[in-house]
């Protein structure tokens, strides 16, 4: 680094060096003050309010305020004037005397009840009306969570007077009482009586569609309602208990749940009546949960589960809207999803695999990440110069329909001039002394592989009568020879397309 001197600064009187440094100093230290005012929260300052309410705890100032003073006696009845005597900070939303007045007669009609309904007025930590966000969403005390929305409304309360600073938090006061709302799944259950769907969802509970269910209940935490994985629609839809987010759920009348269930049976045939019943019903309901709150005149008219399907809907068909802790449920007169959309088309990932006829093939085993001639990158797999007549490579088909499936692949040869065959079978089992796969009940013919083909290909058919299991195994198998190059195998995917009966 060059050194260099400056005739000016060296001839700088020292004492005017001295003035210089402290003017800075002392501006630095307005501009570092300046930056704590003006980024501080209100509850930061709120020590410096002449305020007689900050001698008061929360308890204290809520039941002295002649605006709030009923909701300081339901404090003390509920044992809530002692949670609000701590040195913990607090922000309570305090209905006025007139607006508990209007609350409706069950929401205290019990200790219980009553200590519930205080609950959802108070949360832990200091919210105040002024904030960076438009939306705060805040985990009351009855675990339930309330939108404040731009300082001045919490849920569909109006705030009134903001920002009661006392010593240990903060209170708003309300034009209307907080009654806790159901969530969607309380809901469920309290419709369970009436409504076929409803008490299907119940039956939930002690059903496993799938061995992940077990599993998961077995985890489950008793009394942790918001994580709970009591039911198996929880575990591979969504957890309609759940108060930390928010869902959207189509509720089927039962004339509607019928004919759904009716149109979609032919397709769920199982080993019994019952297994065939509990399964139809669920490929119906659980397209009918989506993950976020949707306002009725937001809907669109047609909505796409979490596993593809897409949902079309009339708002003709409401016959009611029921708004809940966790969302929204619309009760439905009808709501008919064409089985062209409900039977979703299954893709199988060459890349992924299960297992092989034969483990000690990893040297000629080749995941691939290539481009196509339009430059869109593809994964595959290619086993080749393996040498063992009818190598096969294992896959797992889930969520198959019974009906007839019509197979398509698509499988590039990029790599040899000449062509060679492959076939795919469905069923059977793997036979534990050499690998092999037995006994599959369908068997597609083999099918050239040309080289540098990179459209889909249309490879065959097969009949699935009836579904014992969860997953159907599906096989990939190479041609009856040793020969290098004549037995080789590529897959990008398989396609399995179900025909409407």
């Amino acid at each position: 680094m060059a050194l260099f001197t400056n005739k000016n600064l060296l001839n700088i009187n020292p004492t005017r060096m001295i003035s210089i440094k402290l003017n800075k100093h002392y501006l630095g230290l307005g501009l570092l003050l300046l930056g704590l005012v003006s980024c501080s929260e209100p509850w930061e300052d709120h020590a410096g309010v002449n305020d007689s309410n900050l001698t008061l705890n929360l308890n204290e100032a809520i039941s002295q305020n002649s605006q709030t003073s009923e909701f300081g006696k339901l404090l003390a009845e509920t044992g809530y004037d002692r949670i609000l005597a701590a040195s913990k900070t607090y922000t309570v939303f305090a209905p006025t005397n007139e607006a508990l007045a209007a609350v409706d007669a069950p929401a205290l009609s019990s200790a219980q009840a009553k200590k519930l309904f205080v609950a959802n007025h108070v949360a832990l930590t200091a919210f105040t009306s002024v904030s960076q966000q438009d939306t705060v969403s805040i985990e009351m005390y009855s675990n339930k969570y309330l939108q404040f929305i731009d300082g001045n409304r919490i849920a569909d309360a109006q705030v009134v007077d903001a920002d009661n600073y006392t010593s240990n938090g903060l209170y708003h006061i309300i034009d209307k009482g907080l009654a806790p709302r159901r969530n969607i799944w309380e809901f469920i259950k309290d419709q369970a009586a009436t409504n076929d769907m409803s008490a299907y969802l119940m039956e939930l509970n002690a059903f496993n569609l799938y061995p992940r269910d077990s599993v998961a209940k077995a985890n489950a935490m008793p009394g942790m309602q918001a994580d709970s994985l009591s039911n198996s629609y929880f575990t591979n839809v969504y957890n309609l208990n759940n108060e930390k987010n928010k869902y959207t759920f189509f509720l089927l009348d039962n004339e509607s749940f019928t004919e759904e269930t009716d149109r979609l049976k032919p397709y769920m045939n199982r080993v019994s009546e019952d297994s065939t019943t509990i399964y139809t019903n669920y490929f119906t309901t659980r397209d009918l949960a989506f993950h976020k709150a949707i306002a009725r005149e937001n809907l669109p008219d047609t909505l796409v589960s979490k596993f593809g399907v897409k949902v079309p809907l009339t708002e003709a068909t409401i016959a009611e809207e029921i708004q809940l802790s966790n969302g929204v449920v619309y009760v439905m007169s009808k709501l008919e999803v064409p089985l062209e959309t409900r039977l979703l088309t299954t893709t199988i990932q060459g890349e992924n695999p299960f297992g092989f006829s034969q483990s000690d093939k990893r040297a000629n085993t080749f995941y691939r990440e290539k481009a196509d001639p339009q430059g869109d990158v593809f994964f595959d797999i290619m086993v080749q110069n393996h040498r063992v007549p009818r190598f096969t490579i294992y896959y797992n088909a889930s969520n198959l329909y019974t009906t007839t499936y019509q197979v398509y692949w698509r499988a590039i040869n990029d790599i040899q001039s000449n062509t060679f065959q492959q076939r795919v079978s469905f069923g059977g089992f793997i036979s534990p002394t050499d690998g092999s796969l037995q006994q599959p009940f369908a068997e597609l013919p083999y099918t050239n592989v040309e080289p540098n083909t990179y459209e889909e290909v249309y490879i065959g058919e097969f009949t699935l009568d009836q579904k014992g299991r969860d997953a159907l195994l599906v096989s990939l198998q190479a041609a009856n020879s040793a020969t290098d190059g004549v037995n080789t195998l590529t897959l990008d995917y398989l396609k399995l397309v179900p025909v409407i009966k």
